[in-house]
């Protein structure tokens, strides 16, 4: 039932809600205060209301507008294309005739706008993941670096648009004073998260070899494995048996590891010359196992800029992920080397 007021009259329902502030909503979005007044400034995405004709108050349209832009700008949209998108997209717009819109579906490709890293003339995909970035939207690196594996697999992913992504934020930093460390942080926890997830059992089944497993480990006193994990991830989408180990792995947990398991190959990263070891190397390529007679011993394959200069006679260095697959690969074709003795 309804309720009266004093009269007997029915009571006036209450006022709709005047809107959110911009801080409020900045908060909700994830970006700064300063970027909605940007936006509304050069891209004519502000509020509807503005009470006492200064302080701005956005309705749920607005919301809805500016979530669209924040939706498209993260996926690599140039703002401008993304603001009439969402104003399209929310009524505040026509549509335009032509060429498919910035929600459309078509082929990603190369964007000019200007973005907060310097990106140069990067895939439109490196823009998106590097505004999500800056604005430590968490959410959104997740679903596009998963989007962006599921679609185009590890190596393109790897290649075109984590490594140029990530070699931005370290220009970046570099530039401004330690500033961009947590992006950079934040950036390589989800890439992490992303290749680990491209070996979970719900990719593709591991090929039954009848060789060994690719064994990757760090060297000792070495803590950068994103490069070891996309191998990794790339060896589990082709179906290659691993065995990873991760960062700084002790020499003789290394060795004893190599002893166990047989592997047809050993994967050593160094990312600083300071942490290659050639005698570590030249042990385990040393390594053998097996009936006398026919004992077989890993291929063993550097990885990383840290064993640039030293003579690794007999060892393999691929110069990139797709190289360092295919030689892989191919020591699956022809098995481990042998090693009469």
């Amino acid at each position: 039932m309804s309720e009266s007021g004093p009269s007997g009259r029915l009571a006036e329902p209450p006022p709709p809600e005047a809107g959110v502030t911009t801080g409020a909503l900045a908060r909700r979005l994830g970006v700064s205060p300063t970027t909605l007044r940007s936006w509304d400034r050069r891209y004519g995405v502000g509020p509807a209301v503005r009470a006492d004709g200064r302080h701005r108050r956005w309705t749920p349209q607005d919301v809805a507008m500016l979530e669209t832009m924040c939706r498209l700008t993260s996926s690599g949209v140039p703002p401008a294309e993304a603001a009439r998108a969402a104003k399209e997209a929310t009524g505040a717009l026509p549509p335009s005739p032509g060429p498919a819109s910035a929600t459309g579906t078509g082929a990603p490709g190369r964007s000019r706008a200007a973005g907060a890293l310097p990106l140069g003339n990067a895939r439109q995909e490196c823009r998106g993941l590097a505004r999500a970035a800056v604005r430590l939207d968490a959410p959104a690196v997740e679903q596009q670096l998963a989007s962006l594996v599921e679609l185009h697999g590890v190596v393109a992913t790897w290649e075109d648009v984590m490594v140029p992504t990530l070699h931005a934020v370290g220009r970046k930093w570099e530039s401004s004073g330690d500033r961009y460390v947590e992006v950079e942080h934040l950036l390589s926890w989800h890439m992490s998260t992303a290749l680990r997830r491209a070996t979970w059992p719900a990719g593709p089944k591991t090929v039954d070899t009848g060789a060994g497993p690719v064994v990757l480990a760090c060297v000792p006193g070495e803590q950068h494995t994103l490069p070891l994990e996309a191998l990794n991830a790339g060896l589990a989408e082709a179906g290659l048996p691993t065995r990873m180990f991760g960062s700084a792995v002790p020499a003789e947990a290394l060795t004893a590891a190599v002893g166990r398991l047989g592997p047809s190959a050993v994967v050593l990263w160094s990312q600083a010359r300071s942490t290659a070891s050639l005698p570590l190397a030249r042990h385990v390529a040393g390594t053998r196992w097996g009936v006398k007679g026919a004992r077989r011993r890993p291929v063993v394959v550097l990885g990383g800029p840290g064993w640039a200069g030293h003579r690794t006679q007999g060892m393999l260095r691929p110069p990139g992920l797709r190289d360092a697959l295919a030689a892989l690969a191919g020591t699956y074709g022809t098995g481990a080397q042998e090693a009469h003795t």
